[in-house]
């Protein structure tokens, strides 16, 4: 209990210092409806949104509704993400995810989580962020792989599993603050805490970080 109480003063410490670092974190995927949010999420698993963005500048001016997905020649499809890595998957899930939302829900995303963890390729990551910034309904944190890494690090979590960390980071998150962890931690592995010789010494959370300079 007494860890749990510790860990919540220090999220809070943890977003203000954050806030302050990156107060213009926000989603790096472009989109312009949550029908290309959902899509580009789907292609951001083990791609890095920069590649995302630039297939899906080409890729949204040729296929703009559901309609288009579900009807789409599948081996052209696959070429059209090719470079997002697992293409040939995220083709199937594409279509199929496509498909269903024409023949279920009117070719529109559906806004909440049971339906949208129902569509292929769609786990509780993808469904968080396009909920929370397509339709600003929050019902959970989005985990990514920086979410992961560096809630790990500064001792906030001692799962691997990303529904587990999202739990853990719910139970002492304040829920006004959901939304918003995510993108402030995304933005604190992207630039400091990486993966690979992370940068501690420039680091704003490195006096309260447990992981600090550890790394050789």
């Amino acid at each position: 209990m007494k860890r749990e109480q510790d860990n919540k003063t220090k999220i809070l410490k943890i977003i203000s210092l954050l806030e302050k670092e990156f107060p213009k974190a926000k989603i790096a995927l472009n989109y312009s409806n949550s029908m290309e949010l959902l899509i580009a999420t789907i292609l951001s698993s083990q791609c890095t949104d920069e590649r995302v963005n630039l297939v899906t500048k080409t890729l949204f001016k040729k296929y703009k509704t559901a309609e288009d997905y579900a009807n789409a020649d599948i081996k052209k499809l696959e070429q059209d993400i090719k470079s997002t890595g697992f293409y040939r998957n995220k083709a199937k899930n594409i279509k199929k995810t496509c498909q269903i939302l024409v023949e279920k829900y009117g070719s529109q995303v559906p806004h909440t989580m049971e339906e949208i963890l129902e569509l292929p390729g769609v786990a509780r990551k993808t469904a968080n962020i396009v909920l929370q910034n397509a339709y600003s309904i929050v019902e959970g944190i989005a985990v990514d792989t920086h979410v992961r890494r560096v809630s790990a690090r500064l001792g906030l979590t001692k799962n691997e599993d990303p529904n587990k960390i999202e739990t853990d980071l719910m139970e002492i998150v304040p829920h006004d603050k959901w939304m918003r962890i995510t993108d402030l931690l995304i933005f604190l592995g992207r630039r400091v805490c990486f993966a690979k010789k992370p940068k501690c010494e420039t680091c704003i959370l490195n006096k309260i970080c447990p992981s600090a300079f550890t790394f050789k």
